[in-house]
């Protein structure tokens, strides 16, 4: 395909959005942190008029909300998220609607999922229960039989919900499956993990029912040795990979085939990492077959940082910080798993900044639209025209690469070079004397509809149109000499406090047009030109800020 037929192609696919909200109000996987937003306003304590962001500091257990589960969960030996290839995580597979056959704490089973639709060796499979219903924010489900007539909802979703036979892993390796997704708390049965012990009335119930349809104990149908090696030793062993609650549009795609990508963060330390799972279907006149052919055709660069512990946070804001627990002692047959806790503000490794970061009345990340997140757009390389503490113009743009109304625009300094991750890592050049705007770059991408933009360095606004300028009075003197030298104005005369402290914030996103910082990945490779672009940001409904996995697809 060239150029224009991929974009096209991924412009008039239909996009499907798989993903649970996330929320303060989700609830975690029994016993984990839940999410905990710390809401702080950098006004009065910022330069340039008090004009600070909104920030974030955040605490959070990775099982809450959709979910990559990583072989690392299981079997500390195994990939963390980050290195598992984008590659792994997207691929041709199928969504299979077994709402009308499970029931609470019942199995499926190979049969079941055949039976409504071709499963195709190497596939991704995604199980549609039913019982993301019971999710925090779908309406309430009547119950005669619960308190006030009320389904207890959360409690449907994490205790009493269906998970696989014990055969249906084993046919997963057989069938060399790339991904097994679920609508529900857990991939497992929830009487095959913990549950079953923090909830004995619940196993009871269970077991009976077992006992009614199978003729046998739990253990005798489940043996906890042969069961606990084929899940936390074998599947790990073997790469299958685990999404936990997805819902949205789920329902809307009952045993239909697609392209399905798993947008997981790609955390180093973690076994686990929140997603942004998306289902695509071929456009209108376009067989199925072909559009799956030119999806595997299609190039896909991954220009996302890996998430670390080592990762340099935007100056004063909080690092990452990750709590690691290892729940095998203590659990039976050493059914336990890896865990983290984490905490950390949002301003490191590769996000996206939402309009609330600066703009008090604005949307956050989970209140967007699905499909702001992607489109046509651009990679533009400037890194042979800028150096440190230099100014790019909408000029430098425009020359290398044919940009049009409402692009995505991703700028290539070449700085990404610098990043901590790097064999030439200069922290010091990546986050303070990157090359930033030019006085008139806002209003540039205001007049050209730009949809978002992306930098592949630690901001999008020039350093020294930050508080970096008090901070590093020695740069920011360079900075004002270099300016001087090549337009003749020093940065007052240039760049007048009152218009352009925080330019790309504050002129920017009270007009819907935010931005991704710090990409990097295979954008060293990303050529001038025109691409599709996506960022599979999780679906965070109280978040200023957020990371994300950013792809550009192009032929």
């Amino acid at each position: 395909m060239s150029e224009k037929q991929t974009i096209n192609l991924l412009t008039n696919a239909k996009w499907y959005d798989l993903t649970q909200s996330l929320s303060i109000f989700t609830p975690p996987w029994p016993g984990e942190m839940p999410l905990q937003v710390h809401f702080f306003k950098r006004l009065t304590g910022s330069w340039g008029g008090g004009q600070g962001a909104n920030g974030q500091l955040i605490e959070w257990s990775n099982n809450t909300g959709t979910h990559l589960v990583g072989p690392r969960a299981f079997h500390s030996g195994a990939r963390a998220i980050a290195d598992i290839p984008w590659s792994d995580l997207c691929g041709e597979g199928v969504i299979v609607d077994i709402s009308d056959a499970v029931s609470d704490y019942s199995f499926y089973t190979p049969e079941m999922i055949t039976a409504r639709a071709e499963v195709k060796e190497g596939d991704i499979l995604i199980i549609n229960t039913g019982y993301h219903k019971h999710t925090f924010d779908q309406p309430d489900t009547p119950n005669a039989n619960a308190q006030g007539g009320i389904e207890n909802k959360e409690f449907g979703y994490y205790v009493r919900h269906p998970g696989p036979s014990p055969e249906f892993f084993q046919w997963a390796l057989e069938m060399k499956l790339k991904l097994i997704g679920v609508d529900c708390g857990s991939a497992e049965h929830p009487m095959n993990t913990s549950i079953r012990y923090q909830h004995a009335r619940e196993f009871e119930k269970a077991e009976a029912k077992l006992r009614q349809t199978h003729g046998k104990s739990w253990d005798e149908l489940f043996p906890p040795e042969v069961y606990h090696a084929l899940t936390h030793i074998t599947m790990p062993k073997a790469g299958l990979l685990l999404a936990e609650s997805l819902g949205g549009q789920i329902d809307e795609l009952s045993n239909q085939r697609a392209w399905i990508m798993v947008g997981a963060i790609p955390f180093m330390e973690v076994e686990s990492a929140w997603a942004r799972v998306a289902a695509l279907q071929a456009p209108d006149g376009m067989s199925a077959d072909d559009f799956f052919a030119a999806m595997r055709d299609t190039t896909m660069l991954d220009m996302t940082l890996p998430f670390s512990v080592q990762t340099p946070q935007w100056a004063n804001y909080e690092p990452l910080s990750v709590k690691y627990t290892k729940r095998v002692g203590g659990q039976n047959f050493g059914l336990g798993r890896n865990n983290a806790h984490c905490r950390a503000s949002f301003h490191l490794a590769t996000h996206m900044d939402g309009e609330k970061h600066f703009h008090a009345a604005g949307r956050t990340i989970g209140q967007m639209p699905f499909d702001y997140w992607f489109g046509p757009g651009v990679i533009v390389d400037i890194s042979d025209t800028v150096s440190n503490s230099s100014v790019y113009t909408p000029a430098m743009i425009e020359e290398r690469v044919d940009i049009q109304q409402g692009d995505i625009l991703i700028i290539k300094t070449g700085y990404y070079q610098y990043g901590w991750n790097s064999p030439d890592s200069d922290e010091f050049r990546y986050m303070i004397k990157h090359p930033g705007p030019s006085p008139d770059f806002a209003d540039w991408c205001l007049e050209k509809e730009i949809k978002w933009l992306g930098i592949d360095c630690v901001a999008m606004e020039h350093p020294m149109n930050t508080i970096q300028r008090i901070w590093h009075p020695k740069t920011f003197a360079e900075a004002n000499q270099k300016l001087i030298d090549q337009y003749g104005k020093d940065w007052d005369e240039m760049y007048p406090l009152d218009k352009y402290y925080q330019d790309m914030h504050l002129n920017l996103f009270n007009k819907g047009i935010v931005h991704a910082e710090n990409l990097g990945g295979e954008i060293s490779g990303a050529d001038n030109g025109r691409y599709f672009i996506a960022a599979f940001i999780q679906k965070g409904m109280e978040l200023a800020s957020c990371w994300g996995r950013f792809v550009a697809f192009k032929a």
